[in-house]
């Protein structure tokens, strides 16, 4: 169930928080989904352009309004609508606020105890700050790149999940939950300079941590994690599918072997490294012979660490997801993932609402926030905010 009653909402363990969160590309949005998805009334302040280049799939749980902060009285509008808000998630590059008169000078003398995020791709300060970048670019530059991609290949960068998402979106999302924290305490807000870079970097620790330890001694694909092992590798199945396999101790790289019809007396011992290539090319030769389905069915129950590769499509209908209610379906019939982790009494109670349309909510939260309706109407008449209800189904 995904359904979010009152009761439910009030008992998430960020009910009450007031974020707002202007809007931008994928991490400041996820940024924002996951603080709604455990209880924050999050409002998305969005431009007047109803046709973003690139439209926000993760507004799950929050609201939106339309407003021009180009302009003076939209500027004046969101420093009115920070003095009741504890958070604010801006995701534009250095200096970008500051041109609209709301850098975090400005609105932290409006609202001391204002948690201010800035969200951006090489951070406030440095030789990029003001420079364009993408998750590639922020990959490239942490250093984590060039770990990244197969022996013999060129650096590899896997879809934008590191950087943007895991380095930017969620070391965000902790960054505010520690401010608010620390406020509770202090009374007082203060600037989060989340830069996906270092935010990528920090979760690259353990590449760092354990370079004199012998994991990562080889050159890129070689070695123990990074596609080298033949018992940490991926591997076709005779139905075109994949298996995945993570047999690192010994004793699971033993059930490995059984399950491949083998007989470790008769192989070269695990670690030798020299005779990688050749057991994967063995392993590659096995595995082609069963189909995924016929593998599971060898390597489910046991400690083999050995699992299939599921596709988005299949991956909701898996039993073990399933029995975890790991994906769940919204009103319009689309399945997502379900807010993790779990937490045993203030768990997420995500919407089943779709996302909501640009300018949707303007009037409302405007109202809520102190606004006259001879305010409101104002506004719209100057075109600072715009309004945008869903059509009736007739």
């Amino acid at each position: 169930m995904c359904r979010r009653s009152q009761a439910a909402a009030a008992a998430m363990a960020l009910s009450g928080v007031r974020v707002l969160e202007l809007a931008g590309l994928a991490p400041a949005p996820l940024c924002g989904m996951i603080l709604a998805d455990f209880g924050a009334r999050v409002v998305r302040v969005d431009r007047l352009s109803h046709s973003p280049a690139a439209p926000d799939v993760q507004g799950r749980g929050k609201r939106s309004l339309a407003l021009d902060l180009k302009r003076p009285q939209g500027a004046a509008a969101l420093k009115r609508l920070c003095r009741g808000a504890d958070v604010l998630i801006e995701p534009f590059r250095y200096g970008v606020m500051e041109k609209l008169g709301l850098g975090p000078e400005v609105l932290l003398q409006e609202n001391p105890s204002l948690i201010y995020a800035r969200l951006t791709g090489f951070g406030q300060t440095g030789k990029y700050a003001k420079s364009a970048g993408h998750d590639i670019n922020y990959l490239a530059l942490s250093g984590v790149l060039s770990n990244l991609g197969r022996k013999d290949e060129n650096p590899y960068a896997p879809v934008n999940l590191l950087a943007d998402f895991a380095g930017g979106g969620v070391m965000c999302a902790l960054g505010i939950v520690i401010a608010l924290y620390e406020r509770a305490t202090s009374g007082r807000g203060q600037i989060i300079d989340a830069s996906m870079v270092k935010g990528v970097a920090y979760l690259s620790s353990f590449l760092w941590k354990s370079q004199n330890v012998g994991i990562w001694s080889r050159p890129r694909g070689e070695n123990l994690l990074d596609g080298g092992a033949p018992f940490y590798e991926i591997y076709r199945t005779s139905d075109g599918k994949f298996m995945a396999v993570g047999a690192i101790e010994p004793q699971f790289y033993e059930q490995l072997i059984k399950g491949l019809g083998l007989d470790s007396n008769e192989l070269p011992i695990q670690m030798s490294i020299s005779d990688w290539p050749e057991m994967k090319k063995k392993f590659a030769s096995i595995f082609a012979q069963k189909t995924q389905a016929e593998w599971c069915s060898i390597f489910d129950g046991t400690d083999a660490c050995v699992t299939p590769v599921l596709s988005l499509n299949d991956v909701a209908s898996h039993q073990h997801n399933k029995q975890r209610s790991s994906f769940i379906k919204n009103d319009q019939g689309e399945i997502s993932p379900r807010p993790a982790p779990l937490l045993s009494r203030t768990p997420a109670v995500p919407s089943c609402e779709r996302d909501p349309f640009i300018g949707e909510h303007t009037e409302e939260i405007l109202l809520e926030n102190g606004f006259t309706k001879q305010e409101i109407a104002k506004l719209h008449s100057d075109k600072i905010i715009g309004f945008s209800k869903p059509k009736a189904n007739l």
